[in-house]
């Protein structure tokens, strides 16, 4: 934030003691019920760390902000008004809405303004988050401590017999890293030396000797959790990001990607009087997972590297008046999309690269991001197969707005049965392919798109995002026009076709896209001119997409005769 600098030497003559404990106690979000709702961002301060209090940002409060509680079939409104002296977004993750209402990058809240979207909640029960996408500046935004989470309440939920006291026993956690210097200040970073959970550090809870539930988020930068009990105890998966599984998944890991949220079912019923840890297990992990890495040095370097740490310390308590002691045996039927039922498949390609804003980045589609870029145009209630096929040596959680989906195969094998559920993070694992199914419907826009994109801040501030609109085309494309860059012949062609540019423009990689949307044939080049043999192509209308990594993609149509 701009007014950092006045408020570090400010608290130089601040500095709050308190005593030092093994453990914090946990804070508890407050809680907003109804249908509309007022969100106020500023930047404020909160005591994190013994000393200086830290400057941080904050929703309704010193850092992070409440959780709101919808109801399904409600329409909502919500009024952000931002006090701070950045321009920001707020995006509503995970929900299905207009895209003008999703608060990406194209929604900026300029200072000292207020933004009022409004629609009707359409999502299953489950937990949910709002974050700032503000292009470039996520990572700074969500480290300041922006954000909050949602509860969605349906009825098929709400008829279960689950653990629903907030804060008793049903607890938010929101889980996330962070560095601090020695003023106890935010030092915007990749990965914190210190675990925070709901932003308290070494934080500790009671919990009642009866099933718990903990609906946990990862809120961090770029950090996985391979999450945990310290007495190797089995839980119960009855969530995914979208809504309720068909029947509670025993593990004893679940590994839980920045984006992602599980709700999780945990049995203490007759444990009263003792303790266990809800720990991160990261050691466990290899260096493609983030989190999994060892940094000597450099930006990269934390405490938290491939190592196994505490996330909540639990003190487990006298049981509540009327406990739940039994998990469920079902909870509910999910009809998923059949495979045979989408029109399109569409590829989207991850991968590494030499060339970025910063040096070395990552790529989706073999390009930057551009806000003037559409990647895809979907035709409204089209079923489509996306799959994210990644050439990369780190793996990347991938987070589509606007939908959620269903996996249908990692790596050529159906997903374990705690991601068998509705989803709108999963992650990429290194090398490896991931096809997932989902139906856009409801609404249509040709001009306002939504992102696709790694919810690693760093990754997607760097360029790792695409977007797509929903509405009617003929062609499922829509992208820039650059003809008078571009030159193609012969058109038509019958088998070999060629390309030269203009401007000096390097081209790496070219893409034939058919009428219906779908990849027919890639080339990896490194040319201002070329020879395609597209001979194996059947007689029809396709398109040639020419990506250059520093400006874009250029576009131009032709016959196979």
């Amino acid at each position: 934030m701009k007014l950092k600098v006045l408020f570090t030497t400010l608290l130089a003559f601040m500095a709050v003691g308190h005593l030092h404990a093994q453990y914090n106690p946990l804070w508890i979000p407050d809680t907003m019920v109804g249908t509309t709702f007022n969100l106020t961002m500023r930047d404020t301060f909160r005591q994190i760390l013994t000393g200086n209090q830290t400057i941080t940002g904050g929703i309704n409060g010193n850092f992070w902000g409440p959780t709101m509680i919808w109801n399904k079939g409600d329409v909502i409104t919500v009024n952000v008004n931002n006090q701070i002296t950045d321009t920001t977004t707020i995006h509503w993750h995970g929900m299905h809405l207009p895209a003008i209402m999703d608060g990406g990058p194209h929604q900026p809240i300029p200072p000292f303004t207020t933004w009022s979207p409004y629609w009707k909640v359409d999502n299953n029960a489950a937990l949910y988050w709002y974050h700032p996408h503000l292009h470039m500046m996520a990572e700074e935004q969500l480290s300041m401590g922006l954000g909050g989470m949602i509860i969605v309440r349906d009825p098929i939920e709400s008829a279960l017999a689950l653990p629903r006291t907030y804060g008793v026993d049903d607890i938010p956690l929101a889980l996330t890293d962070r560095k601090f210097d020695a003023l106890n200040q935010f030092i915007t970073s990749h990965y914190g030396d210190s675990m925070m959970t709901n932003g308290v550090v070494r934080a500790e809870h009671t919990i009642p000797a009866q099933v718990v539930r903990l609906r946990l988020l990862d809120a961090a930068m770029e950090r996985s959790y391979n999450i945990g009990f310290s007495d190797g105890r089995t839980f119960y998966v009855i969530t995914t990001d979208g809504g309720l599984v068909n029947a509670p998944v025993p593990v004893t890991r679940f590994l839980l990607s920045a984006g992602e949220r599980v709700e999780i079912l945990v049995n203490c019923t007759g444990q009263s009087g003792t303790t266990v840890d809800l720990r991160a297990y990261n050691s466990e992990l290899t260096p493609q997972v983030p989190g999994g890495e060892s940094f000597p040095g450099g930006p990269f370097a934390n405490a938290l590297g491939h190592a196994n740490f505490n996330i909540l310390h639990l003190n487990i308590g006298a049981a509540t008046a009327s406990p739940i002691t039994t998990i469920p045996a079902t909870l509910t039927t999910n009809t998923f999309y059949p495979e045979s039922s989408a029109v399109v498949t569409r590829t989207v390609t991850i991968s590494d690269s030499t060339v970025g804003p910063g040096g070395p980045t990552f790529l989706i589609n073999h390009k930057l991001f551009e806000m003037d870029h559409i990647d895809y145009h979907v035709p409204l209630d089209n079923t489509e197969i996306w799959e994210i096929k990644s050439t990369s040596g780190f793996g990347h959680p991938f987070h589509i707005h606007d939908v959620e989906f269903h996996i249908l195969t990692i790596n050529g094998a159906a997903p374990p049965a705690h991601q068998d559920g509705w989803k709108d993070v999963v992650f990429i694992p290194a090398n490896q392919t991931v096809r997932f199914i989902a139906k856009f419907n409801d609404y249509s826009d040709s001009l306002k798109p939504y992102m696709f994109h790694c919810h690693i801040a760093l990754h997607e501030d760097l360029g790792m995002m695409g977007q797509f609109v929903v509405g009617n085309s003929p062609t499922g494309i829509m992208n820039r026009v650059l003809n008078n860059k571009m030159k193609l012949y012969p058109n038509p062609t019958k088998g070999l076709l060629y390309f030269e540019m203009q401007d000096n423009i390097t081209i790496t990689h070219a893409t034939v896209i058919n009428v219906h949307g779908q990849v027919v044939k890639e080339f990896e080049l490194n040319n201002q001119k070329s020879e395609l043999d597209v001979s194996m192509l059947n007689k029809g209308l396709y398109f040639l997409r020419l990506t250059d990594a520093v400006s874009g993609s250029y576009i131009k149509s032709y016959l196979m005769e």
